[in-house]
């Protein structure tokens, strides 16, 4: 039985696939033409697994095409520069060519065959030193494969050594520029950093011939896709709001999709009769927010690489005029490159995914904050507890209104929050409040929409209701005003009744204010609270 995969690339005996027939066909077409091409992407984004079946759909020497002739076949060369890093050149060269002839072989085993004596002979007599001894290598090579085409995939190309970086690019641009035939004549490069983001002299430009290639997040047709392969198989179904609701969640981010799937059918223990509701979504998604896994621990690892994306990310969940999609600038380069931030519909920067964002703030956001004594007033004597109904619902007024009081009451110790800068302690402190209020109740608290333009959305679920809060920072009445419009748009979507609506209102003369609207059939409680 096949299952969803997480631990590196996945395969279609073994794990249920995305097919991505439109990419790899465009990613066929670019290698028949002869281009070199460069796929830098965030790990854990389905680059390596992509790469293994595009180059298994492509002919070769065995497969049997009508019509086909022989420079019509590939030879595919797959070579993974992970363990490089710290070799010197010379080194490198030499662990280089043994993988290649060792790839060689592996093919022709593949194929039933065996290297021709003059193709061994010629294996057994080269080397590779250095980049210029690489080129010549490859310009030999091809008189010995009976007119089969060498396709080059190097994945993890960030490990190759610092020092080898310019000679071995230049070589290939030289192979690349006389034009075809070549050999090698199609390369893909795979990593996570881009060829300028590698350290070597900027000066020049080693790999202008590069053919970018991107590879997309899944649409909610191949995450519907994905699903299906597992209810074929089982026979059991997802209810449609649960696959939109996922997607949603993880905005189609590889490895999110097959995790929260993997939650939904390996670890809940739902009867594979049972249809799988948004209750057991729910359940996942709780699930997926509170654990540490590889993909989560590594974008938590790279946020906290440099003091300064702190303040970046909080500018792009902050402020309604948002921050340009700019990748000259380093840090947003960076942080594009490490999958945290993407390019909004407007040019503007978006977290990618809400789960991201959930991990985001719980990274930056203190687990203590030094003010919780003062979150109640002395004559509550139950807590959070006091803001649920005998029926188990939230009383989301009460809860925002004593939010409102703490905020007066602890004063100026808000700005003395550790680690925190001023302009984003009413935010940090609400989703403390509001995260210890859940922890407390059984509640989930969790974010709806990628952000970008200071849009923030907050879930809370319990109890199967659905309680939105959206925050903002204070620009002006009339933004203020244009937000309680959007929320009710939101609602609407959402289906929800009610909506509660937080600014912070750091001016040094605000005007606290709170005020209870109504569109149609659904109710806005807002409030401005001072931060000063």
């Amino acid at each position: 039985m096949r299952n969803f995969g997480t631990r590196g690339p996945v395969n279609p005996q073994e794990n249920y696939i995305v097919s991505r027939t439109e990419a790899t066909a465009d990613f066929s077409n670019r290698v028949k033409e002869g281009r070199y091409i460069v796929l830098f992407a965030p790990r854990q984004s389905g680059k390596t697994t992509f790469f293994q079946r595009a180059l298994d759909a492509l002919p070769t020497a065995s497969t049997e095409i009508a019509g086909a002739d022989a420079e019509s076949t590939y030879l595919p060369i797959r070579l993974n520069f992970e363990e490089y890093e710290d070799y010197t050149p010379s080194a490198f060269y030499a662990s280089f060519y043994r993988e290649i002839r060792k790839e060689i072989e592996v093919v022709f085993r593949k194929r039933g065959s065996t290297l021709t004596e003059p193709l061994n002979q010629f294996l057994e007599n080269a080397r590779i030193t250095d980049h210029v001894e690489m080129r010549e290598f490859f310009e030999h090579l091809v008189s010995f494969l009976d007119n089969q085409k060498v396709v080059l995939i190097i994945d993890e190309f960030d490990g190759i050594p610092q020092a080898a970086v310019t000679g071995f690019l230049h070589s290939l641009r030289h192979i690349y520029l006389p034009g075809k035939p070549r050999c090698p004549h199609s390369i893909g490069i795979i990593g996570v950093k881009s060829i300028t983001q590698l350290s070597y002299d900027r000066s020049i430009s080693p790999f202008n011939i590069q053919d970018e290639f991107h590879l997309s997040n899944f649409t909610l047709t191949q995450v519907q896709e994905l699903l299906t392969q597992y209810t074929d198989e089982i026979g059991q179904t997802f209810a449609p709001e649960v696959i939109e609701s996922l997607h949603k969640q993880t905005a189609g981010q590889p490895f999110l999709v097959n995790r929260f799937a993997q939650i939904l059918t390996e670890e809940l223990d739902i009867p594979k009769t049972e249809l799988i509701t948004m209750v057991h979504f729910a359940a996942a998604h709780a699930r997926l927010l509170r654990e540490r896994n590889t993909n989560i621990d590594h974008l938590t690892t790279n946020i906290r690489k440099n003091r300064h994306f702190e303040r970046i990310l909080m500018e792009i969940m902050t402020y309604e005029e948002g921050v340009r999609f700019n990748l000259h600038d380093e840090l947003i380069s960076e942080l594009a490159t490490y999958g945290v931030i993407g390019e909004g519909p407007d040019g503007r920067c978006e977290i990618l995914n809400p789960i991201y964002l959930h991990h985001i703030m719980q990274a930056f956001t203190p687990a203590v904050n030094g003010l919780e004594r003062d979150y109640f007033a002395e004559e509550n004597i139950n807590g959070f507890l006091n803001y649920l109904t005998p029926a188990g619902e939230i009383e989301m007024e009460p809860l925002l209104d004593n939010f409102r009081d703490f905020i007066a009451r602890a004063g100026f110790r808000i700005l003395q929050v550790p680690e925190t800068p001023q302009e984003y302690v009413g935010r940090h402190l609400l989703l403390t409040y509001l995260d210890s209020f859940v922890q407390t109740v059984g509640g989930i608290m969790s974010f709806e929409v990628p952000t970008g333009r200071g849009k923030m959305d907050l879930l809370i679920s319990h109890n199967q209701r659905k309680y939105i809060v959206e925050t903002k920072i204070w620009r002006g009445d009339a933004r203020y005003q244009a937000g309680k419009k959007q929320l009710a748009a939101y609602l609407k979507l959402e289906n929800v009744q009610e909506g509660y609506y937080v600014v912070f209102d750091h001016r040094k003369e605000p005007e606290p204010r709170v005020e209870t609207d109504h569109f149609d059939s659904l109710t806005i409680r807002s409030y401005v609270i001072p931060v000063i």
